[in-house]
């Protein structure tokens, strides 16, 4: 399994209000946390690549377990008694 690098922390002060206003109201458009809008801003104005989930270790793991897909089926019933 490969080690992701740790994520740097900053902290900026001196942001103009309006700098501030743009960036919130960009974030909202987007439907994202401000925090990422800024990384991922940050990220293309520098021209870096973008960090991406790394799930490759995982490919071709699964095995089937019975037991669990019993299990499964039995939570996905619906009681109808309860739903009166």
């Amino acid at each position: 399994m490969r080690k992701q690098p740790r994520a740097i922390h900053y902290t900026i002060r001196g942001i103009p209000p309006e700098v501030d206003s743009a960036l919130r109201r960009s974030a909202a458009r987007r439907k994202k946390s401000l925090n990422q809008l800024i990384v991922d801003e940050l990220t293309m104005a520098t021209g870096a690549q973008r960090r991406r989930a790394d799930f490759s270790d995982l490919v071709g793991q699964w095995t089937a377990d019975p037991a669990l897909d019993e299990i499964l089926a039995a939570q996905r019933q619906i009681d109808r008694a309860k739903w009166k």
